[in-house]
């Protein structure tokens, strides 16, 4: 089988490239990806000497890119991690999420429909349902949760998620969507919470958080994810949508805390900034129908999924 990963160079591509490649030794594995900042080449080194393995570096909007790379290869599976995912970066430019995460979506479904494919699936996010009280901990996001986004980015993971689901009915496009909480572990950039406490806490720099920290997030360890994702590919019915969740509610000050204990640095470091702008407040996912359906929970505690992690960034400075 033929797998095509768009933004495999990423933080959640490339840990999938390395997760199906293990467990899917004889497969192709073709990874496009346009290596805008948050893309890590270096990250995929191991994977390039490997006659099953080929990296494409391009833009998912190049219409015409894509259609020879899918004339040359013909996938059979095409899963699109590929998408500006910034929060922050959104709000100060969104045009960009704009083009990649909607217009780029539809560039790669026009190909699929073209040359045919098994399965197209698309990643997406938790942020698409908007946000939760900090009082109700009893509501939960489910796959029925109305779309109710914040910031530009998750309007464009929106809207992609609805042109995914139209392609779906109209042409009947093999699709299936996930919806995942806030991943971290190996490769993350360093623009993101738990990588960028790391790196400024081991310089003894400050740490910023927003507001007073309260913001609550559901965390998902990177592996627990692809895990997900192979069993939706494989068993996961077409046309539907799976939430993926962690069962890791944590505020942000908490996971601040916990990196500065770990590596012995003091909490007096953190610093409270400036609320970010229409910042949620809570997202926590009910991951009952892929439990269901498919047999998938997390399997990392997210104390464990954080140790393993600092220790990845102590091991991989560079």
């Amino acid at each position: 089988m033929t797998l095509l990963v768009t933004g495999g160079a990423g933080f959640i591509g490339s840990n999938f490239i390395f997760y199906w490649m293990k467990h899917y030794p004889e497969d192709r594995v073709i990874c496009v990806d346009k290596l805008t900042y948050a893309g890590n080449i270096a990250a995929l080194q191991p994977m390039m000497d490997r006659p099953n393995f080929r990296f494409c570096h391009l833009d998912i909007c190049d219409r015409d890119g894509i259609e020879r790379l899918f004339e040359d290869e013909r996938p059979d599976i095409v899963v699109n991690f590929a998408a500006e995912s910034h929060v922050d970066r959104s709000i100060e430019s969104p045009e960009i999420f704009l083009t990649t995460n909607i217009v780029g979506t539809s560039v790669l479904m026009d190909a699929c429909r073209r040359y045919g494919i098994r399965r197209f699936h698309q990643i997406s996010t938790d942020e698409v349902y908007g946000d939760l009280p900090l009082d109700r901990p009893e509501l939960l996001f489910t796959e029925e949760t109305p779309l109710k986004t914040s910031s530009p980015y998750s309007s464009s993971k929106a809207a992609a998620d609805l042109l995914v689901r139209a392609y779906h009915r109209t042409y009947g496009l093999p699709v299936t969507i996930s919806r995942c909480s806030n991943n971290y572990g190996p490769y993350q950039h360093q623009e993101k919470l738990i990588p960028r406490m790391i790196f400024k806490a081991l310089t003894d720099e400050p740490l910023p958080v927003f507001g007073q920290g309260l913001n609550v997030r559901d965390w998902l360890y990177v592996d627990d994810h692809c895990r997900a994702i192979d069993l939706i590919l494989h068993k996961g019915r077409v046309g539907e949508i799976y939430n993926i969740g962690g069962h890791n509610e944590m505020r942000n000050i908490d996971i601040v805390r916990l990196i500065c204990h770990e590596l012995g640095k003091p909490e007096n470091l953190i610093i409270f900034v400036e609320d970010r702008k229409g910042h949620d407040l809570r997202y926590a996912i009910d991951p009952s129908k892929i439990h269901r359906e498919l047999g998938w929970l997390p399997e990392t505690k997210f104390e464990d999924g954080l140790k393993r992690t600092i220790q990845w960034y102590l091991d991989n400075r560079e």
